[in-house]
């Protein structure tokens, strides 16, 4: 795709968005001649105080008729309709008050519309400065650096490192490393063998390689993106205001009125009466009010809404489909798991890898030194580092010549190791093998785990009324299909394009009104098709954020069932003030027709229902009941607290499961030991961990859930686990007294360690999920 020629698509689409705003400048007009008039008035010159207030009503008339011209372009009649009827009316009629009244209602109505629905134009910006401008081309000279539009099918490029692949190409090196998540959205490296397939937009995550071009740029992957998104986001239509479809009732029920009334009376002066009371001002302030006033709700929660219309689709949205990665799950790999090789313990595979890991720019890498460092593990300095990009990084540390990364699959495996292959497999995580003095010495197991907040967003999204949840990934299906069968989703599909993901956003699209979320570049497209595109912005990508109509700026998914909230209840609040209001305006109508309203003291009565309307729109700046629960500092704290502890406490459910490994049918010589030191680790650190969690933070959290009742279930899984280890400590007091564990002992104790690991884990999720998700 020409770069300057989408460039100078989009500033000719924002162009066309943005319309000249006459809005403030007609509230300063109106509001002057109003001030004007009446200090003339009051100075006792009446001439000139109705030619200000002529002037006031003749400012409004000439941009009214305008808007309702554009309404009526658009294929609907305004509320702005009467307001045009009246103003003219006064005019005729000589009730210049009046009229600058009305004038005054319709700037305040536009200025506070314009200000809750403006539209910001969906930028693809982000998405263009992430596309190379040139490729560097082999030729008999050498390697020369060219624009990309250049580049023809089958040249050969040279990819440096950190470079982005410029068009899409085949492997002609041994391999390329690759950081495919801007396509995807896994965050997960992949390594391409030569002649294997690499799409443009990917980042050269290892060494520079050669790549055969198979496109062009205008044909490539990338520039495919670009286009879906500008395509989808042109397929977006303006919302029609609320205020216009309860006028395309109210207009001719107005003019019918007003019509019989002079009809009847013979007089101009009651009909016009009956527009000025008639002037819809409860539609033209009700909307806009409770919309501003949702808007700012949601900004409080973390949730930025781009215009009054996507607040107002939220509160209608019944489907919410759902990116996996950095939406539903963290976004980065962490460590799942530490195994140790007979003879060794997890903590110390742990170090010795991160050791090595510390200097290493690999995401693995990161992971697993972030992992060592929360639990407070010194790592040695190591020597002789080297790195094999797409393989892991060797050193010396403490002595011993270490490795960890990638493992020869030809390499014989021990059981133990064959062990890790097919957890890994199970759990769709990617394994780290640390091997020292070239012999494996452990392992460690990295996923993409699921938020704490997700279970908790999930549940919370179906009671504010969406019905169907279906997650959209560029992931493998039998890791989609686990996440999504965790947190009860609808449906899932797995393996999907941008273009693919775009499709079942539009399919979607055709049953209900739809709602896209995710964080990626690769997400944007199907953003911007959808009726209501949320972006992750917290740390998501820019041109996500940028095609979305709202963006979370908290990095917690559940921000969005409060969005859904507020907007419901926005929603609510203003079709109440607006059809309230049309109801006292029904029954003015009916006075001025039977002429007990004059027009000046009509449009006063119209002001005083007009405060009314604004006042319980105003109340959408309140929390609802349904909006999640905002916590006292001191049991913020508390949450953030219990939660630190539960990354610090892996280690010690680690050890547990660890101790039961040992415990085969010919138990090791170690194995009590394991047993010992995992028991050490549940009486000096997990047990009073519960210990303060049952009496500290559970009793802060019951009057925030509801009662004590509401921690019940985790009280007795508290109890769970301190019966499980007194029967451990049991055992090993066995153990002591008859110099070993009798064999008998070993099914029950090797039970009591992996149902203890188990009921901890499940406990800590729980708590995790129910609780803790629950503080910013």
């Amino acid at each position: 795709m020409n770069r300057s020629l989408l460039v100078a698509r989009l500033r000719r689409s924002t162009a066309a968005v943005a319309p000249p705003r006459l809005e403030h400048g007609l509230l300063a007009v109106t509001t002057a001649a109003l001030v004007g008039g009446g200090a003339a008035r009051f100075l006792g010159a009446a001439g000139l105080a109705d030619l200000f207030w002529a002037v006031g009503t003749v400012s409004a008339i000439i941009p009214a008729v305008g808007w309702v011209l554009m309404a009526l372009r658009r294929g609907h009649a305004g509320v702005d309709l009467i307001a045009v009827l009246a103003l003219g009316g006064t005019l005729v009629v000589g009730e210049y008050l009046a009229g600058t009244l009305i004038a005054l209602m319709l700037a305040t109505g536009r200025t506070l519309e314009e200000a809750a629905q403006r539209r910001a134009s969906h930028d693809l910006h982000a998405l263009l400065s992430h596309a190379p401008r040139s490729a560097r081309r082999r030729t008999d000279e050498g390697v020369v650096r060219v624009p990309l539009g250049e580049i023809t099918t089958g040249d050969q490029l040279v990819v440096g490192p950190g470079e982005v692949v410029p068009v899409d190409g085949r492997v002609e090196s041994a391999e390329a490393v690759l950081d495919e998540s801007v396509l995807t959205g896994e965050p997960l490296q992949v390594t391409r063998r030569q002649g294997e397939g690499v799409r443009s937009g990917a980042v050269n995550a290892g060494g520079a390689f050669d790549l055969r071009a198979t496109a062009t740029e205008q044909d490539s992957t990338y520039a495919g993106i670009v286009r879906l998104a500008q395509q989808a986001g042109a397929e977006s239509a303006p919302v029609v205001r609320l205020a216009d479809r309860y006028a395309a009732r109210f207009l001719p029920l107005a003019l019918a009125t007003a019509a019989l009334a002079w009809l009847v009376s013979g007089s101009a002066v009651r009909a016009v009466a009956v527009l000025v009371v008639a002037t819809p001002c409860p539609l033209l302030l009700a909307a806009p009010v409770a919309v501003v006033s949702g808007l700012s709700r949601a900004s409080r929660r973390g949730v930025v809404v781009r215009d009054g219309g996507a607040l107002e689709s939220l509160g209608r949205a019944r489907t919410l489909l759902l990116d996996k990665t950095g939406t539903l799950t963290v976004g980065r790999p962490c460590v799942l798991d530490v195994v140790a090789a007979p003879g060794r313990v997890p903590r110390e595979v742990l170090r010795v890898a991160a050791s090595v890991d510390q200097f290493s720019p690999h995401v693995l890498a990161q992971a697993i030194v972030d992992t060592a460092r929360n639990q407070s593990l010194e790592l040695s300095a190591p020597t002789d580092v080297t790195e094999e990009p797409g393989r892991g990084a060797r050193g010396v540390v403490d002595g011993h010549r270490v490795f960890i990364g990638r493992d020869d699959p030809a390499r014989a495996r021990p059981p133990w190791a064959e062990a890790v292959d097919n957890r890994a497999l199970l759990d769709g995580a990617t394994v780290a093998w640390l091997a020292v003095d070239e012999h494996l010495a452990g392992a460690v197991l990295l996923r993409d785990p699921l938020r704490h907040d997700a279970p908790h967003a999930v549940r919370r999204l179906r009671s504010s009324g969406i019905e169907r949840l279906v997650m959209l990934t560029g992931d493998q299906a039998a890791t989609a299909r686990e996440v999504a069968a965790v947190l009860g989703l609808d449906g899932v599909r797995a393996e999907l394009a941008p273009a693919d993901k775009v499709a079942a956003v539009r399919g979607e699209r055709r049953h209900a009104v739809t709602v896209m979320i995710g964080d990626g570049v690769n997400d944007a497209p199907a953003l911007a098709a959808a009726d209501i595109g949320v972006a992750m912005g917290a740390r998501g990508s820019t041109a996500s954020s940028e095609a979305a109509d709202i963006v979370l700026t908290a990095d917690r998914v559940d921000r969005l069932a409060d969005a859904v909230v507020i907007a419901q209840r926005s929603r609510r609040i203003a079709v109440q003030s607006a059809l309230g209001g049309m109801l006292l305006s029904l029954a003015a109508m009916a006075a001025a027709a039977l002429g007990l309203i004059e027009p000046a003291v009509g449009a006063l009565l119209q002001e005083g229902i007009d405060v009314a309307v604004i006042l319980n729109a105003l109340r959408a700046l309140r929390a609802g009941r349904a909006e999640q629960v905002v916590l006292a500092p001191a049991t913020e704290a508390l949450i953030h607290r219990f939660a630190s502890e539960h990354d610090d406490l892996q280690d010690v459910l680690q050890a547990v499961r660890g101790a039961a490994d040992r415990l085969s049918d010919v138990p090791e010589p170690s194995a009590l030991g394991s047993v010992e030191e995992a028991y050490r680790l549940l009486t000096e650190r997990l047990l009073p961990h519960e210990y303060a969690e049952e009496h500290q933070l559970y009793p802060a959290l019951a009057p925030v859930l509801g009662g004590p009742e509401s921690t019940a279930t985790m009280s007795r899984a508290h109890t769970e686990i301190g019966r499980l280890s007194r029967r451990i400590a049991t055992h090993l007091q066995l153990a002591h007294t008859n110099g070993g564990l009798a064999p008998e002992q070993l099914d029950d104790l090797r039970s009591c360690l992996y149902g203890l690991n188990t009921v901890l884990r499940l406990h800590f999720a729980q708590e995790e999920e129910s609780y803790f998700s629950l503080a910013p």
